[in-house]
C-alpha cells in the first residue's frame, strides 16, 4: 500500500490533535487544593482560569504532583490521598499519622515526603508505590512543611511551635542537625545549586537565608507581617515570600537579600508556586478563595482567579 501524500498524512495528524481534548493541549497546570470545598481547582496557566475542578477528599491541604497523580494531605483520614489525574478519582489512601500537612515531592519524582502534625515526624513514602520508607521523629512541634534537597540528600523541616528548622539525612533516616531561625518557621525554599535554603518565620516577620554547607543563617531579610509561603527562582536570583497579615508578596533579591518590590495580592496569602519557566508565580489567597496569578517579570499582580473555599496553597506540573 502507498503512504498517503504529506498534504494528507499532515491533515490526518492535525485532525488527530484537535481531536483531543482541551485541557490536554493546555500546559502546565497548577493544581490549588480547597480546604474547606474538599476539592482541587486546575488552573490553565496559559488563560489564568481554572479548567476543571477535581475532587481533593476532606480538608486537602500539602499537595505536589508528579504530571499524572497528585499527592495530597487529608486532615480527616490522617492520610495521604494520591489521585490520578487521568482519572480524577482517589487511587488509594495511604495511613500516616494525625494532621498531615506539607507533601513535598523530590526532584527525581521517586518520593514523597509528609509533614505529620501531631506525632511530630515526617513520613518518607515511595512515590510511585506509596509503600512507607520512613517515620522519622523530629525536634520541632507541630512540623508543617518537609522539603527535598535538589539532589535529594536532605529533607529541611519546618514546625509551628519552633524556632529552628530540622535537617534530616535521607540516608540514615533521621535527624542529623537543626538550625536556628526565628519563631514559627513556616515555608522553605531551596536554591537551584542546593547551596542555600529560605526559610519564612511568621512570627517574626522575617526570611533567613541558611549556607547548608555551614548549616548557618548567613541573612535575616525583614519582610512584611506573619511572612508564611516561600518560592525561589528558577535560576535562584530571586526569593518570593507571602506575607498573610498583610496581603503581600515579597520579593527578595539573593544577590544582596535586599527587598526590591511588594506586591498586593489577596487577603491572608498561604503557599505559592511558580511556572518551570519562572515567569508567572500564583499565590493562594485562603480568605478571599482566589489565586493571585503575578508576572514576575513586571512585579505585578496581572489577575485574580476565583477557586474553592480555603484555598491551602498551589502546585505546578513540571
Amino acid at each position: 500500500m502507498r503512504s498517503a501524500p504529506p498534504l494528507r498524512r499532515l491533515c490526518a495528524t492535525l485532525a488527530a490533535a484537535l481531536a483531543l481534548p482541551a485541557v490536554a493541549l493546555a500546559a502546565p497546570f497548577a493544581y490549588v487544593p480547597n480546604e474547606k470545598s474538599g476539592t482541587v481547582s486546575v488552573i490553565d496557566t496559559a488563560t489564568d482560569s481554572v479548567v476543571r475542578t477535581l475532587p481533593g477528599g476532606a480538608r486537602p491541604r500539602g499537595i505536589a504532583t508528579d504530571g499524572q497523580r497528585l499527592y495530597i494531605s487529608e486532615a480527616p483520614s490522617d492520610g495521604l490521598v494520591i489521585i490520578d489525574i487521568s482519572a480524577t478519582e482517589p487511587a488509594r489512601r495511604i495511613h500516616l499519622g494525625e494532621s498531615p500537612e506539607g507533601v513535598n515531592l523530590s526532584a527525581d519524582r521517586r518520593k514523597v515526603a509528609v509533614a505529620v502534625e501531631e506525632s511530630n515526624s515526617v513520613a518518607v513514602l515511595d512515590a510511585a508505590t506509596g509503600r512507607k520508607l520512613a517515620d522519622i521523629r523530629v525536634r520541632g512541634k507541630n512540623p508543617e512543611h518537609a522539603v527535598f534537597s535538589p539532589d535529594g540528600r536532605w529533607l529541611l523541616v519546618s514546625a509551628e511551635e519552633a524556632e529552628q528548622v530540622d535537617l534530616i539525612d535521607l540516608r540514615q533516616h533521621r535527624q542529623v542537625a537543626q538550625i536556628p531561625v526565628g519563631k514559627r518557621p513556616r515555608g522553605i525554599g531551596f536554591t537551584p545549586d542546593g547551596q542555600r535554603a529560605y526559610v519564612a518565620c511568621e512570627l517574626a516577620n522575617t526570611v533567613y537565608a541558611i549556607d547548608m554547607a555551614s548549616r548557618r543563617v548567613i541573612a535575616a531579610v525583614p519582610v512584611g507581617s506573619f511572612s508564611n509561603g516561600v518560592a525561589v527562582a528558577p535560576d535562584g536570583r530571586r526569593v518570593y515570600v507571602s506575607n498573610g497579615k498583610d496581603g503581600t508578596v515579597s520579593v527578595i533579591r539573593t544577590a544582596d537579600h535586599q527587598v526590591e518590590a511588594t506586591i498586593p495580592v489577596g487577603k491572608r496569602p498561604w503557599n505559592m508556586a511558580l511556572t518551570p519557566d519562572g515567569r508567572k508565580l500564583y499565590v493562594a489567597n485562603g480568605r478571599s478563595n482566589s489565586v493571585t496569578a503575578i508576572d514576575t517579570e513586571r512585579l505585578t499582580a496581572i489577575r485574580e482567579i476565583p477557586v474553592g473555599e480555603l484555598p491551602w496553597g498551589v502546585v505546578i506540573q513540571p
